[in-house]
C-alpha cells in the first residue's frame, strides 16, 4: 500500500515538473538571490559582494524617502482599489440589463486592460499637458483653469490614479458581470415577492452573494498597485518632488540610477513580503467564506 502511494506521489511529482522547473528558475532562484544580495552592499559592478548583514534594513527603516514611498504607495493603492471597485460594479450592473449592442460596450470598455500600460501613458501625457493638453483645454471651455497635472506635486498622482482606474475598470466590470450572473433567480424573486425593493435585494442579496468577488478583486487590485510601474516611469519618473514614487519605483531607483543593489533588494524583500502576507490573508478569508457557505 505504501509503495503504491509513493509510486503515485512519484507521477504525481513527474507530472508538474514542466510546471514547477520554470517556476524555480525564472521566481524562486531568483526571489532568493534577491533576499541574499539585501544582506550585502553590492555596487552592480564588483564581483565582490561583501556582507553586511541587517544594515541595508536599518538603513531603510531609518530613510525618510522609504516612509515618503510607503504613503505614496498607500494612497496609490486606496485610489486605485475603491474606484475601480465601484466604477467596475457600477457598470457590470449597467450592462447586465439587456442594451443594444452590448456585447460591443463590454469589448471597448475592457479594451484599455489589454492596451499596453506603456501606449497607454504616453497618450494620457499629451491629455495632461499643461498648455495644449485635451485636459486642460475641457477646463477651461468650462470656465476654470487650467491645471498642472504631472508637473504639480499635489495632482500628479490624481493623474496617475486616473489612468489607471480607466485602465483597470473594464477588467472589474468582466468579473462583477460574471457574479452578477450567478446570483440566482429565486432569492431575487423571493426577495420581490416579500415586498423587498430595489436597494433591500441589491444591499442584502446581491452584495453579500458577490463578495468573494469582491474580496478577490480588492487583493488582485492592492497587489498590482503595489506592482504599479510603466505609468510612473512614462508619465512622473517619480516626480515631481518625490510626489508619485512608490515602493517599487524607489526600488528601481536605488538599483539603477544609485547602483545600491544592497538597498534595493531589501525594498524588493519588503514588497514581497507585503504580497505573501496579502495573499495569506485572502486565502485564509476564501476558506472562511467556502466553509460558511
Amino acid at each position: 500500500m505504501q509503495t503504491n502511494k509513493l509510486v503515485q506521489d512519484a507521477k504525481a511529482l513527474l507530472f508538474t515538473m514542466p510546471a514547477l522547473l520554470p517556476l524555480a528558475v525564472f521566481w524562486l532562484i531568483p526571489l532568493g538571490y534577491a533576499f541574499y544580495l539585501s544582506f550585502t552592499d553590492w555596487d552592480f559592478m564588483a564581483d565582490y559582494k561583501p556582507f553586511v548583514g541587517l544594515a541595508n534594513y536599518s538603513a531603510l527603516l531609518a530613510n525618510p524617502a522609504f516612509y515618503s514611498s510607503l504613503k505614496v504607495t498607500l494612497l496609490f493603492a486606496l485610489g486605485n482599489v475603491l474606484p475601480t471597485l465601484i466604477g467596475g460594479l457600477a457598470l457590470a450592473l449597467l450592462m447586465k440589463r439587456a442594451v443594444k449592442g452590448g456585447g460591443a460596450y463590454r469589448a471597448l470598455l475592457f479594451s484599455p486592460w489589454v492596451t499596453p500600460t506603456v501606449a497607454v501613458s504616453i497618450v494620457w501625457s499629451w491629455i495632461f499637458e499643461p498648455e495644449s493638453g485635451l485636459a486642460n483645454s475641457i477646463l477651461r471651455m468650462l470656465g476654470g483653469e487650467g491645471l498642472g497635472w504631472l508637473k504639480d506635486p499635489d495632482w500628479a498622482l490624481v493623474a496617475i490614479l486616473i489612468v489607471t482606474v480607466w485602465k483597470s475598470v473594464g477588467w472589474s466590470m468582466v468579473f462583477f458581470l460574471v457574479a452578477l450572473h450567478n446570483v440566482p433567480r429565486e432569492i431575487q424573486e423571493a426577495a420581490r415577492i416579500d415586498g423587498a425593493g430595489s436597494w433591500q435585494q441589491f444591499s442584502r442579496i446581491t452584495l453579500p452573494l458577490i463578495s468573494p468577488t469582491t474580496f478577490f478583486l480588492t487583493i488582485v487590485l492592492i497587489i498590482s498597485s503595489l506592482q504599479a510601474y510603466d505609468q510612473i516611469n512614462v508619465m512622473t519618473q517619480g516626480g515631481p518632488s518625490g510626489s508619485t514614487r512608490t515602493l517599487l519605483y524607489l526600488y528601481y531607483q536605488s538599483a539603477f540610477e544609485g547602483f545600491r543593489i544592497g538597498e534595493a533588494s531589501s525594498v524588493a524583500v519588503v514588497l514581497v513580503l507585503g504580497c505573501a502576507l496579502l495573499s495569506v490573508i485572502s486565502f485564509l478569508v476564501s476558506r472562511r467564506t467556502v466553509h460558511y457557505s
